[in-house]
């Protein structure tokens, strides 16, 4: 069992939180077809994710990229998981340590990050520039292609005598995984768990999530369910 006093939870923010891609909608929305080229060759790992978020960037509208109400008014329409908050209060009320961590445009999960009042490590807008930057990226890592080095905060929590638990779906989280003591998986970084050989606990919701982490307050337990 873990003791949440010494606990760090990494929550993904696209696709784990939100229902779906926050950029990915923004893209469909506003990006002309040759985005979705480059969001495939990212998954294959032919280039990182600082570079595929770059190149999409650079796809949308000057105008758009101008218009900060436009933007996030694009991408409040991505609905989020309904059991966020109740599994980001109850963890906070057992003791742990909860952020989120994003690689991608940023002002989505900061917006959502600020509302739940808890940290978010993730890239972000100059909105007076309209230039992407990425104030997370660590050059010292091994792969340092990453917007947002989501293993850093990983090793930061474990050199501090935290056990880490990540909660994610997709191919920025992979990493992650690897270092996690913990992972609860689904969609993309499920499948990839399952062939590489990395324990995870699948799940579909955050109220799965919650249930696992917490099952004295949801009286079920899915701890055991571990791939």
């Amino acid at each position: 069992m873990l003791d949440f006093a010494r606990t760090s939870v990494f929550l993904d923010f696209d696709g784990t939180i939100s229902d779906v891609d926050t950029g990915v909608h923004l893209m469909e929305r506003l990006g002309p077809p040759e985005w979705e080229a480059i969001g495939d060759a990212y998954r294959r790992g032919e280039i990182g994710s600082r570079e595929c978020l770059l190149d999409e960037w650079d796809l949308l509208p000057a105008d758009a990229k101008a218009d900060e109400a436009q933007l996030r008014s694009i991408v409040r329409e991505v609905p989020t998981d309904p059991a966020t908050r109740p599994l980001v209060d109850a963890l906070r009320a057992a003791g742990a340590e909860v952020v989120v961590v994003s690689d991608g445009f940023g002002f989505p999960a900061d917006e959502v990050a600020g509302d739940l009042g808890i940290p978010v490590i993730t890239n972000a807008v100059d909105w007076t520039s309209g230039r992407l930057e990425f104030p997370n990226e660590d050059r010292c890592c091994a792969c340092s292609s990453c917007g947002t080095c989501k293993q850093a905060p990983i090793k930061d929590a474990r050199h501090r005598g935290r056990s880490a638990v990540l909660i994610g779906d997709g191919t920025s989280d992979r990493k992650a995984a690897l270092l996690a003591d913990v992972v609860f998986a689904k969609a993309g970084l499920a499948a990839w768990c399952a062939r590489n050989g990395v324990p995870f606990v699948a799940f579909e919701t955050l109220a799965d999530v919650h249930a696992a982490l917490l099952p004295s307050s949801t009286g079920a337990d899915l701890m055991g369910d571990t791939t």
